[in-house]
Protein backbone atom coordinates (compact mmCIF):
# COMPACT_ATOMS: atom_id res chain seq x y z
CA UNK A 1 0.00 0.00 0.00
CA UNK A 2 1.24 3.41 -1.01
CA UNK A 3 0.39 4.88 2.59
CA UNK A 4 2.81 1.67 4.30
CA UNK A 5 5.37 2.51 1.87
CA UNK A 6 5.61 6.21 2.41
CA UNK A 7 5.80 5.57 6.46
CA UNK A 8 8.44 3.31 5.26
CA UNK A 9 10.24 5.83 3.28
CA UNK A 10 10.12 8.01 5.92
CA UNK A 11 11.45 5.60 9.12
CA UNK A 12 14.41 4.23 6.83
CA UNK A 13 15.58 6.91 5.24
CA UNK A 14 18.97 8.96 6.69
CA UNK A 15 17.75 11.41 9.21
CA UNK A 16 20.91 13.00 9.79
CA UNK A 17 21.10 13.81 6.11
CA UNK A 18 18.17 15.04 5.77
CA UNK A 19 18.78 17.23 8.89
CA UNK A 20 22.08 18.36 7.17
CA UNK A 21 20.30 19.74 4.18
CA UNK A 22 17.50 21.20 5.75
CA UNK A 23 17.24 24.77 6.11
CA UNK A 24 15.61 24.98 9.70
CA UNK A 25 15.97 20.74 11.20
CA UNK A 26 13.44 22.00 13.90
CA UNK A 27 10.35 22.57 11.44
CA UNK A 28 11.90 19.65 9.58
CA UNK A 29 11.80 17.07 12.36
CA UNK A 30 8.26 18.79 13.33
CA UNK A 31 6.67 18.16 9.51
CA UNK A 32 8.13 14.56 9.64
CA UNK A 33 6.11 14.06 12.47
CA UNK A 34 2.85 15.44 11.00
CA UNK A 35 3.70 13.54 8.16
CA UNK A 36 3.90 10.35 10.26
CA UNK A 37 0.23 10.90 12.27
CA UNK A 38 -1.12 11.82 8.74
CA UNK A 39 -0.02 8.89 7.29
CA UNK A 40 -0.80 6.60 10.12
CA UNK A 41 -4.38 8.11 10.20
CA UNK A 42 -5.06 7.30 6.55
CA UNK A 43 -3.56 3.66 7.41
CA UNK A 44 -6.16 3.44 10.59
CA UNK A 45 -9.13 3.97 7.66
CA UNK A 46 -7.23 1.42 5.17
CA UNK A 47 -6.99 -1.08 8.04
CA UNK A 48 -10.54 -0.10 9.05
CA UNK A 49 -11.96 -0.90 5.66
CA UNK A 50 -9.81 -4.04 5.57
CA UNK A 51 -11.67 -5.50 8.58
CA UNK A 52 -15.38 -4.46 7.74
CA UNK A 53 -14.80 -5.81 4.41
CA UNK A 54 -13.76 -9.30 6.53
CA UNK A 55 -16.72 -8.97 8.69
CA UNK A 56 -19.24 -8.67 5.79
CA UNK A 57 -17.98 -11.72 3.88
CA UNK A 58 -17.78 -13.59 7.36
CA UNK A 59 -21.23 -12.63 7.59
CA UNK A 60 -22.56 -14.17 3.59
CA UNK A 61 -20.25 -17.05 4.46
CA UNK A 62 -21.90 -17.96 7.72
CA UNK A 63 -25.49 -16.84 6.21
CA UNK A 64 -25.17 -19.44 2.86
CA UNK A 65 -23.25 -21.91 5.06
CA UNK A 66 -26.61 -22.06 7.12
CA UNK A 67 -28.71 -22.16 3.84
CA UNK A 68 -26.79 -24.51 2.31
CA UNK A 69 -27.83 -27.13 5.81
CA UNK A 70 -31.27 -25.50 5.15
CA UNK A 71 -31.34 -27.26 1.71
CA UNK A 72 -30.04 -30.23 2.66
CA UNK A 73 -32.60 -31.11 5.56
CA UNK A 74 -35.01 -30.14 3.20
CA UNK A 75 -34.22 -32.71 0.32
CA UNK A 76 -34.04 -35.49 3.42
CA UNK A 77 -37.33 -34.47 4.80
CA UNK A 78 -38.45 -34.05 0.41
CA UNK A 79 -36.99 -37.79 0.45
CA UNK A 80 -38.69 -39.06 3.48
CA UNK A 81 -42.10 -37.67 2.46
CA UNK A 82 -41.93 -39.82 -1.28
CA UNK A 83 -40.84 -36.33 -3.24
CA UNK A 84 -38.23 -36.92 -4.67
CA UNK A 85 -38.81 -34.61 -7.36
CA UNK A 86 -39.00 -31.72 -4.52
CA UNK A 87 -35.56 -33.27 -2.85
CA UNK A 88 -33.85 -33.08 -6.48
CA UNK A 89 -34.52 -28.94 -6.61
CA UNK A 90 -33.78 -28.86 -2.44
CA UNK A 91 -30.19 -31.06 -3.85
CA UNK A 92 -29.69 -28.36 -6.85
CA UNK A 93 -30.01 -25.37 -4.57
CA UNK A 94 -27.95 -26.64 -2.14
CA UNK A 95 -25.32 -26.73 -4.82
CA UNK A 96 -26.16 -23.57 -6.18
CA UNK A 97 -25.34 -22.00 -3.04
CA UNK A 98 -22.82 -24.49 -2.11
CA UNK A 99 -20.60 -23.41 -4.45
CA UNK A 100 -20.78 -19.31 -3.22
CA UNK A 101 -20.34 -20.82 -0.18
CA UNK A 102 -17.10 -22.14 -1.23
CA UNK A 103 -15.89 -18.67 -3.15
CA UNK A 104 -17.08 -16.83 -0.17
CA UNK A 105 -14.75 -18.95 2.06
CA UNK A 106 -11.83 -18.56 -0.11
CA UNK A 107 -12.23 -14.60 -0.14
CA UNK A 108 -12.99 -14.78 3.85
CA UNK A 109 -10.40 -16.73 4.35
CA UNK A 110 -7.80 -14.23 2.15
CA UNK A 111 -9.50 -10.99 3.55
CA UNK A 112 -8.87 -12.43 7.25
CA UNK A 113 -5.47 -12.58 6.48
CA UNK A 114 -5.03 -9.10 4.99
CA UNK A 115 -7.11 -7.72 7.45
CA UNK A 116 -4.54 -9.26 10.00
CA UNK A 117 -1.83 -8.31 8.37
CA UNK A 118 -2.06 -4.67 7.51
CA UNK A 119 -3.65 -4.72 11.68
CA UNK A 120 0.37 -6.06 12.80
CA UNK A 121 2.03 -3.23 10.33
CA UNK A 122 -0.86 -0.37 11.79
CA UNK A 123 0.38 -1.34 15.45
CA UNK A 124 4.29 -0.96 13.86
CA UNK A 125 3.57 2.46 12.66
CA UNK A 126 1.72 3.42 15.92
CA UNK A 127 4.36 2.25 18.02
CA UNK A 128 7.07 4.01 15.69
CA UNK A 129 4.94 7.58 15.63
CA UNK A 130 5.08 6.99 19.44
CA UNK A 131 9.09 6.46 19.43
CA UNK A 132 9.47 9.93 16.83
CA UNK A 133 7.11 11.85 19.34
CA UNK A 134 9.37 10.88 22.16
CA UNK A 135 12.29 11.84 20.55
CA UNK A 136 10.63 15.27 18.59
CA UNK A 137 11.71 17.42 22.00
CA UNK A 138 15.01 15.80 22.31
CA UNK A 139 16.21 15.84 18.66
CA UNK A 140 14.43 19.69 18.74
CA UNK A 141 16.85 20.54 21.94
CA UNK A 142 20.34 18.71 19.90
CA UNK A 143 19.76 20.62 16.80
CA UNK A 144 19.30 24.28 19.27
CA UNK A 145 22.10 23.83 21.39
CA UNK A 146 24.34 22.78 17.68
CA UNK A 147 22.76 26.35 16.99
CA UNK A 148 24.27 28.26 19.70
CA UNK A 149 27.73 25.85 19.74
CA UNK A 150 27.85 27.06 15.98
CA UNK A 151 26.62 30.96 16.84
CA UNK A 152 29.52 30.70 19.06
CA UNK A 153 32.16 29.51 17.44
CA UNK A 154 31.68 31.97 14.53
CA UNK A 155 32.17 34.82 16.83
CA UNK A 156 35.44 33.32 17.87
CA UNK A 157 36.35 32.83 14.90
CA UNK A 158 35.31 36.70 13.74
CA UNK A 159 36.96 38.16 16.42
CA UNK A 160 40.44 36.30 15.58
CA UNK A 161 43.64 36.96 17.02
CA UNK A 162 44.62 40.28 15.57
CA UNK A 163 41.42 41.48 17.83
CA UNK A 164 43.12 40.09 20.98
CA UNK A 165 46.53 41.66 19.79
CA UNK A 166 44.79 45.44 19.59
CA UNK A 167 43.20 44.51 22.88
CA UNK A 168 46.45 44.02 24.56
CA UNK A 169 48.40 46.55 23.03
CA UNK A 170 45.75 48.87 24.75
CA UNK A 171 45.90 47.06 27.84
CA UNK A 172 49.46 48.24 27.20
CA UNK A 173 49.30 51.86 26.56
CA UNK A 174 46.72 52.30 29.94
CA UNK A 175 49.23 51.11 32.14
CA UNK A 176 51.81 53.38 30.28
CA UNK A 177 49.62 55.95 31.33
CA UNK A 178 49.12 55.20 34.60
CA UNK A 179 52.43 54.91 35.45
CA UNK A 180 53.46 58.13 33.98
CA UNK A 181 50.59 59.76 36.29
CA UNK A 182 52.31 57.84 39.33
CA UNK A 183 55.62 59.55 38.77
CA UNK A 184 54.55 63.10 37.97
CA UNK A 185 52.32 62.89 40.93
CA UNK A 186 55.14 61.86 43.19
CA UNK A 187 57.44 64.54 41.46
CA UNK A 188 54.64 67.06 42.49
CA UNK A 189 54.84 65.59 46.14
CA UNK A 190 58.53 65.92 46.41
CA UNK A 191 58.43 69.29 45.39
CA UNK A 192 56.00 70.50 48.07
CA UNK A 193 57.59 68.98 50.50
CA UNK A 194 60.98 71.11 49.78
CA UNK A 195 58.88 74.13 49.94
CA UNK A 196 57.68 73.12 52.92
CA UNK A 197 60.59 72.57 54.17
CA UNK A 198 61.94 75.99 52.95
CA UNK A 199 58.68 78.19 54.51
CA UNK A 200 59.40 75.94 57.96
CA UNK A 201 62.96 77.50 58.09
CA UNK A 202 62.06 80.82 57.41
CA UNK A 203 59.32 80.23 60.26
CA UNK A 204 62.03 79.10 63.00
CA UNK A 205 64.45 81.93 62.31
CA UNK A 206 61.67 84.88 62.87
CA UNK A 207 61.11 82.70 66.30
CA UNK A 208 64.96 82.70 66.90
CA UNK A 209 65.02 86.14 66.51
CA UNK A 210 61.98 86.92 68.41
CA UNK A 211 62.96 85.10 70.98
CA UNK A 212 66.44 86.23 71.15
CA UNK A 213 64.97 90.06 71.71
CA UNK A 214 62.98 88.60 74.41
CA UNK A 215 65.93 87.39 76.27
CA UNK A 216 67.70 90.32 75.72
CA UNK A 217 64.73 92.70 76.86
CA UNK A 218 64.66 90.19 80.45
CA UNK A 219 68.30 90.44 80.74
CA UNK A 220 68.18 93.97 80.45
CA UNK A 221 65.71 94.54 83.00
CA UNK A 222 66.96 91.94 85.21
CA UNK A 223 70.14 94.38 85.34
CA UNK A 224 68.15 97.73 85.92
CA UNK A 225 66.57 95.87 89.01
CA UNK A 226 69.64 95.05 90.79
CA UNK A 227 71.41 98.70 90.13
CA UNK A 228 68.64 99.72 92.45
CA UNK A 229 69.91 101.14 95.89
CA UNK A 230 69.12 99.20 98.81
CA UNK A 231 66.56 100.48 101.49
CA UNK A 232 67.00 101.02 105.19
CA UNK A 233 66.72 98.42 107.66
Amino acid sequence: MSIFGRMSDIFKANINDLLDRAEDPEKMIKQMVIEMEEAVNKATIAVGSAIANEKSLERQYTKQLAQVNDWQQKAVQAVGAGRDDLAKQALERKNTIQRNVTDLERMYGEAKTSATQLRGQLDQLKSKLDEARMRQNTLIARSQAAKAKKQIAQSFSGIGSDAFSKFDKLEQRVEKTEAEADAFAQLAGENTSLDDQFRQLGTSSAADDELAALKAQLGAGSSSAGSLPAGNP
